[in-house]
This record gives C-alpha cells, structure tokens and sequence, in this order.
C-alpha cells in the first residue's frame, strides 16, 4: 500500500510530520522518494500523451482548413461557370468543414489548459521530491553522526584510555627506578666507555618505548575529544 492515496496528498504533504511520527523515519523517507518517483513518471507520460493529442489535433485541423480552403474555391467556379447550384453545395461543404474546425479548436483549448496543469503537476512534485531526498540526506548523515558519538563513548568508558594511562605511569616508575639504580651504580666510580654506551642505549629504548606510549594515549583522547 502507497503512502500516498493520489498526487494532491503528495503536493500537500507535511513531511516534517510524517517523519516526526514514524518509527523508521529512514525506511519511510525511502518509501516516500520511491512513490514520488513513480508517480512523477505516470504524470510525465499521461503529459506526454497530451502532447501528442494536441499535435494530431493541429495536424487535423490544418487538413479541414485546407480542405474548406479548396471548397471555396470549387464553389467560386462554379458560380464563375453559371452553376449557383453547385456553388451553393461547394459552400455547404465548406461550412460543415468549419463547424467541424471550430469543435476541434475547443478539443484543443482543452488539452493545452489540461497540460498546463500537468506542467504545474510536474513543477510541484519535483519540488516536493527535492525536499524529501533533501531530508533522506539529512536523515542519513543524523544517523553516521550518532553511530560515531557511540563509538567514541564505548571507546572513552571502554578502560582502555585509562589502561594506557595506567601503563604509561608503569613505564614511568621503571624508568626512575632503572636510573635510580645506575646512579646508585656509579657512586664512588666512574664509568667505561662501553657501560657509559650501553647506558645511553638502553636509556634510549626506555624512552622511545615512553614516547610510543604517550603517542598512542594521544590519539586515543584526540579521538575522544572528536
């Protein structure tokens, strides 16, 4: 079953509250753009039967008037040959072609009022369905924003920044206390040349595994914070 009954209620439509009332705005916004969209091609195509109409009708028409164009000659000669008689029926003729004529100019005075209207139709339902394919945007880029506000407060209360946090300050106290211990270690001597190098080596690995950490602790809140 269509959402809509006939053109008119899709022209008169209040989106906004049908929408405002729906359980599944989303599906409904889709099965509304899906009516409009077919019901814009019936109306295009009956439009398009009009105009065709219309142009049978002139082709009609210019016929009957050449038609009554050449009575009117015929009867011109012969009231010039003397033949009233024939002149009269040629006229006749000529007159029928007319009346006849002139109820096909109404037939068409008809069909261009009735495209006008289906021009209004068209411009209408066009319009209504810029606005419901406008809010099916709308809609969508509502729902991608929640479901990124949901995983960023699953990740935020997840523990993980607090893990890192937790893990960092860890890295931290090894660090004091493997310096600790090579201060201690170096009271009252001094160091070679080799243990003063391998000093500097594995202070740098403690401190680029430090600076790691914090980096990826960094991106976590700087994603957090989006």
């Amino acid at each position: 079953m269509g959402i809509f009954t006939r053109l008119t209620d899709i022209i008169n439509s209040n989106l906004n509250a049908l929408l405002d009332s729906a359980e599944d705005p989303e599906k409904l916004i889709r099965l509304m753009i899906q009516e409009m969209e077919d019901t814009l091609v019936e109306v295009r195509a009956t439009a398009a039967k009009t105009i065709a109409d219309k142009k049978e009708l002139g082709r009609k028409m210019t016929r009957l008037q050449e038609a009554g164009a050449e009575w009117q000659r015929k009867a011109e000669l012969a009231l010039a040959k003397g033949r009233e008689d024939l002149a009269k029926a040629a006229l006749v003729k000529r007159a029928k072609l007319a009346e006849t004529a002139r109820l096909l100019a109404d037939e068409l005075g008809l069909l261009e009022g009735e495209l006008g209207r289906h021009d209004e139709d068209v411009g209408r339902l066009q319009a209504k369905l810029n606005e419901a394919k406008a809010k099916q945007k709308a809609i969508v880029a509502r729902r991608e924003m929640i479901g990124t506000r949901q995983t960023v407060r699953r990740q935020l209360y997840s523990g993980r920044i607090e893990d890192a946090l937790s893990r960092m300050a860890m890295v931290e106290k090894k660090l004091d206390e493997a310096e600790g211990e090579v201060e201690a270690y170096d009271l009252g001597r001094r160091k070679t040349l080799s243990e003063e190098i391998a000093d500097l080596e594995a202070e740098a690995a403690i401190e680029e595994e430090l600076e790691a950490l914090k980096a990826r602790v960094k991106s976590g809140a700087a994603a957090t914070q989006g």
